[in-house]
């Protein structure tokens, strides 16, 4: 639905150092850093499988709640991701299982970036 989305950050260095982790299980890492005469000295990153479709910038947070989702093929993949989150650093905010309110097949995990957004990770797929 989205062709990219992006948001600001506290500690550059600690979220790029989450979201390689924590999206390296989903097939995403960081496909391109946006030279700093284009940002004006701010650190700008895009992660991606094919293409940067999720972007970060240092230079300060954004404020209120975020929350953000990355499609994952298989449970296994769910349940990967939300361990190599909590281990970069993230904080549990609901581990791997069924969320049947949303519909049957739903397996989701959610994780705390360093910035407190909500991370999830999403399987629509049954067993």
């Amino acid at each position: 639905m989205f062709d990219h989305l992006g948001f600001n950050v506290v500690d550059f260095e600690a979220s790029a150092a989450f979201y390689d982790a924590a999206l390296a299980p989903l097939g995403v890492k960081r496909l391109y850093a946006v030279p700093k005469e284009y940002t004006g000295g701010l650190d700008v990153v895009g992660y991606g499988a094919e293409r940067p479709q999720f972007w970060i910038s240092g230079g300060g947070g954004t404020s209120g709640k975020l929350h953000v989702c990355f499609s994952a093929p298989s449970r296994a993949v769910v349940d990967a991701f939300y361990a190599a989150a909590i281990a970069a650093g993230g904080t549990d905010n609901g581990p791997p299982g069924l969320r049947p309110h949303y519909h049957e097949h739903y397996y989701g995990a959610f994780v705390l970036d360093p910035d407190g957004f909500n991370v999830e990770a999403v399987c629509h797929a049954p067993a």
